[in-house]
């Protein structure tokens, strides 16, 4: 009994043919990956395909573990959208709630990868039968303890397991090892130095490169797989927006909450002009991102540890090149000293650039291997450059000019673009939700300005 001949399909939208396509190929193996490029929907694939195993009562419970970032905006939201009649939870906090959420049986657990440890013997006691490993590349290294919980989770609960990622084994072949033993464990060398030595030629004593015949190795033993790129789905529109969350830290939440008080207290019974109203909203964006600019010229940094990974999360899903909007200086500062530690080459461009060097890094960016990413201060980019080597844009904040964000957006957006694009938010208090809301509605009317500085009032992040 096949899902595309015997099933409903849940939710307030229809899915496209790959998602039916995808949804089929995973109810029909038990283990498998989903290689599906970013903004494809494969979170919906997913949803789909578990309904209609817990309908034919093939799975009863259901655990994802995914990153913090995508538990609440891409996880918890597409089950109210897709499988609303569905019941869910997050299991995060401390071990107590974990626990207590665990325990009350909810059909679907969402957790985020470091806190499986913490309730490993809960789950095992806890009746899933279905794990889902969203942005699976977090399990590539068998050597690490999240690696070894999982495991022994799979061998003492043997449960159906799909494990998702647009981008497997991109930085090396050596990277299938730690998935393929957790799907495919007979189809893989048992040992990681026998892998190795299949796809990897020793240089020097620190060095190794792949063999020519790496690629087909890979691909042998990260099967079964399907996969779709954006371009190959027709029917998705030109340009897909996702939205990824990073939670205030309690250091940016204090402060955050300083100042929200501060401008209730100044607006009690004072008229706020749009001027003065994106003034103040423009200082609750720079605690949500991580540095503030005092009165006085200083900065004042904040523990912004949650939005830096919600940001390199995204760039490792990334198959193609990225633009990272960053609307403040001393934050895209912050943002390339993090990318570039862990593995990532950057590029720059800010008010604080010239223009023949701004054209060698746009040229460089365009024409070759790397950078892969650049950072952008929007107000010095958002008109006339061509940046169509990226398919995807990161907001790490929003702007308070729709102009800017729309002009932003085009860079990729423009003759020479090869591929399907994706545009991500990245946010973190209620004035960010909003504000993309308003940015993506097109609205610029000063009312709303002002609107949206009297919420910000009055909402707690």
């Amino acid at each position: 009994m096949t899902i595309q001949q015997n099933y409903k399909w849940t939710g307030k939208f229809t899915p496209f043919d790959h998602q039916k396509t995808t949804a089929e190929f995973l109810t029909d193996n038990p283990k498998a990956f989903c290689f599906n490029e970013q903004g494809t929907g494969k979170t919906a694939s997913v949803i789909w395909a578990a309904d209609f195993l817990m309908k034919q009562k093939e799975v009863r419970r259901v655990l994802v573990l995914c990153p913090l970032s995508i538990m609440k905006s891409a996880w918890q939201r597409d089950l109210f959208t897709f499988a609303m009649h569905r019941s869910c939870a997050i299991a995060h906090g401390d071990a107590k709630t974990r626990t207590k959420i665990i325990r009350d049986k909810c059909e679907f657990v969402i957790i985020n990868f470091d806190g499986v440890g913490v309730v490993k013997d809960e789950i095992i006691k806890g009746g899933v039968d279905l794990i889902v490993v969203d942005e699976a590349n977090a399990y590539k290294n068998a050597q690490t303890n999240r690696w070894k919980v999982l495991k022994e989770i799979i061998l003492k609960t043997d449960p159906k397991l799909w494990m998702l990622t647009g981008t497997p084994a991109a930085q090396s072949p050596l990277d299938a090892y730690g998935l393929a033993k957790l799907v495919n464990p007979l189809g893989t060398p048992k040992y990681y130095g026998q892998f190795r030595d299949q796809v990897m030629y020793k240089v020097t004593q620190f060095k190794w490169l792949p063999k020519a015949c790496a690629e087909n190795v890979v691909h042998t033993v990260l099967q079964p797989a399907i996969r779709f790129e954006r371009d190959q789905c027709l029917d998705l529109p030109d340009v897909t927006h996702a939205e990824r969350e990073a939670p205030l830290s309690p250091q940016q939440r204090k402060y955050y909450n300083l100042l929200r008080t501060q401008m209730l207290v100044e607006a009690d019974g004072e008229e706020v002009s749009a001027v003065n109203a994106a003034v103040k909203i423009n200082k609750l964006l720079q605690i949500a991102g991580g540095a503030v600019y005092t009165d006085t010229g200083e900065v004042l940094e904040f523990d912004v540890s949650n939005r830096l990974q919600a940001v390199l999360e995204t760039i490792e899903e990334a198959a193609h090149k990225t633009l990272v909007f960053v609307p403040f200086t001393h934050t895209i500062e912050l943002l390339e000293i993090y990318l570039k530690k862990n593995g990532v080459s950057v590029g720059v461009i800010n008010g604080a650039v010239s223009l023949n060097k701004r054209s060698e890094v746009v040229k460089d960016f365009q024409e070759k291997q790397h950078p892969e990413v650049l950072l952008i201060q929007p107000q010095a980019a958002s008109h006339g450059l061509t940046l169509t080597a990226a398919d995807n844009i990161i907001w790490y904040a929003p702007v308070t000019s729709v102009e800017t964000y729309l002009q932003a957006n085009a860079r990729i957006n423009r003759p020479g673009q090869k591929h399907a694009m994706l545009v991500t938010h990245i946010c973190g208090s209620p004035i960010e939700v909003k504000l993309y809301g308003m940015l993506q509605s097109n609205i610029t009317d000063h009312n709303k300005i002002i609107s949206l500085y009297r919420q910000a009032i009055t909402n707690t992040p």
